[in-house]
């Protein structure tokens, strides 16, 4: 059994270096369509790492809000208008990074 195992794993070994060996060289327009594609995907990423930072900002802006509020509620007015502004600054960023993505994958 010992002998039929190795056997295989060396077949196997053989098929994978021979891989290469028959692989067609890759033409310019395919490895111009490839390179899109790494642009898709790190605009993809560079965008989720954008929206999570302005997700944790938001939770903070809207923690320190409810904090603030429930210390005094007599300023509730003046603090729910700075959160509402805290917050829209912050989308907006976020907007900002989202137009950043769509103008680099040209």
């Amino acid at each position: 059994m010992k002998r039929v195992i190795t056997i295989s794993l060396v077949v196997l070994g053989a098929l994978m270096l021979a891989t290469p060996a028959l692989a067609q060289p890759q033409t310019a327009e395919a490895a111009a369509a490839s390179a899109v594609g790494y642009r898709y995907i790190a605009a993809g990423i560079g965008f989720a790492i954008a929206v999570f930072g302005g997700a944790i900002g938001q939770s903070k802006v809207a923690a320190a809000a409810c904090e603030g509020t429930a210390r005094n509620p007599g300023a509730s007015a003046r603090i729910q208008t700075m959160m509402i502004l805290g917050l829209a600054l912050i989308e907006s960023l976020v907007l900002f990074a989202l137009l950043v993505v769509f103008a680099g994958i040209k």
